[in-house]
């Protein structure tokens, strides 16, 4: 039995004069591959070179009208009065909507697949209004989703964790409330609670509560992590970070031998995983796995997810995973340092990976040593190339402490352990009275263990 046909879908993208041809290429490409995991196929694109976006309809006349003749839309927005229709005119065939013969051919089209699809979704390539959504749909007879509306339903889907989930709808009602509809004339109002308020008023209410609670759980979600996170802040911890699909995953699981989710599309997994680098090294080091970015992520997403990305703000080095094989990883580069920016997690030390380096000749390999020198070029799926890197990942870790040496009583002898667990031990003599520990550790901890050996000395 054969798989059903996806549903059509048309790009509309507008090329404003601050986006380069290359830039805007890039990201309709993008559009598409989202476009494609929310599960539609993109059948055709409309595009143009304005000033700005047509405040009612996004795009111009002209283009409109070609837009409509694709979906099967009138090209222009429907009159919101409703027209009489008199018998003569009728039987006349004046006067008589196109609709019903558009929705026959819509219904025709499943039953010969060889027949052209009109496009059922229009997915335009920028945040637009809800009045602008709403005037596309009436001249295209077709859905409309703008590019934050196919992220967050991409988001909805992939969210597995309670935390993710509760973020995805946190950011999902933001979208929504603005955009609901009256279902019923204006004068419609609820009895009881609230009475007086339209039917449109009582949604909006429902959300603004809802988002309320979620904030609330949100909150408590976030205490129970920054206690955990707190548990561990003697260990250091290694993010990766970079934009969706560049292989983070991979390599988490390289470096952890974990068996996190590694699936080739955008935004796969949502929720940041933390996991020990194995072999497990000495002093121990964590690895987390933040959410991938993307070009225009949505302002909510990203104010949803900046708990999410705490692992970012509080690592002893950020990893930076780039796809070489990817023209524009450069511009990804710079999307990704610009939201860890925004959430003031771009403090930490950073490396850049060239991931997927076997997918690239030796002269765009020489060139990107010359552009990139100090970034390291691997394949995630090479173990020769993930063990180099745990192995620099240890090296860094180790430079960054401070080398000291302890004399712990054997009454206070607890305190051994949690040297040999945090802490890269260089020497340890056992004396008289206790031991002398010669340990390189992160300085925090080191103040942390004279306080506890004078407190009990």
């Amino acid at each position: 039995m054969s798989a059903p046909r996806r549903p059509p879908a048309v790009l509309v993208s507008v090329q404003t004069p601050d986006r380069s041809d290359e830039q805007h290429a890039a990201d309709l490409a993008e559009l598409t591959r989202l476009v494609d995991t929310l599960g539609y196929d993109v059948v055709d694109t409309v595009s143009q070179r304005r000033e700005g976006l047509s405040k009612a309809l996004v795009l111009g006349e002209g283009k409109l009208k070609e837009l409509a003749a694709l979906t099967g839309g009138r090209g222009h927005v429907a009159s919101a009065v409703p027209i009489k229709k008199d018998k003569a005119r009728q039987r006349r065939g004046e006067g008589v909507d196109d609709e019903p013969e558009a929705i026959e051919e819509e219904e025709d089209e499943y039953v010969d697949p060889s027949a052209p699809r009109r496009p059922k979704f229009v997915i335009v390539d920028h945040e637009i209004t809800p009045n602008q959504a709403r005037n596309l749909e009436s001249a295209t007879g077709a859905t409309v989703l703008d590019r934050t509306g196919v992220i967050v339903e991409i988001f909805h889907r992939h969210a597995r964790s309670k935390e993710a989930r509760l973020q995805v709808e946190l950011a999902r009602l933001a979208y929504v409330a603005p955009r609901l509809r009256e279902a019923g004339g204006p004068s419609e109002h609820q009895a009881g609670r609230g009475s007086g308020e339209s039917a449109l008023e009582l949604d909006r209410r429902r959300i603004r509560d809802r988002m309320a609670e979620i904030r609330h759980e949100l909150a408590a979600i976030q205490r129970d992590q920054g206690t955990r996170r707190g548990g561990r802040h003697n260990t250091p911890t290694v993010a990766l970070v970079g934009y969706t699909n560049a292989g983070k995953s991979s390599l988490m699981r390289g470096l952890t031998g974990s068996e996190v989710l590694v699936a080739d599309q955008l935004f796969a997994t949502l929720d940041t995983t933390v996991r020990a680098l194995h072999p497990e090294s000495h002093p121990r080091i964590l690895v987390s796995d933040t959410v991938g970015f993307i070009q225009k992520l949505p302002h909510d997403l990203v104010a949803s997810f900046r708990s999410t990305l705490d692992e970012a703000r509080s690592a002893a080095l950020l990893l930076y995973v780039l796809d070489a094989s990817d023209p524009t990883f450069r511009h990804e580069y710079e999307v990704t340092r610009s939201v860890l920016r925004e959430i003031e997690a771009d403090q930490a030390p950073s490396l850049v990976l060239l991931n997927k380096i076997d997918r690239v000749d030796e002269a765009l390999r020489e060139a990107l040593r010359a552009e990139f020198p100090d970034a390291i070029q691997l394949s995630a799926k090479d173990p020769a190339d993930v063990a180099r890197l745990r192995q620099t990942i240890i090296e860094h870790v180790a430079k960054e402490m401070t080398e000291a040496e302890l004399f712990v009583p054997y009454k206070s002898h607890g305190l051994i352990a949690s040297l040999h667990e945090h802490a890269l031990v260089l020497r340890e003599t056992h004396e008289e009275e206790g031991t002398r520990i010669v340990v390189r550790a992160p300085e925090e901890l080191l103040e942390r263990l004279r306080g506890q050996l004078a407190a009990e000395g």
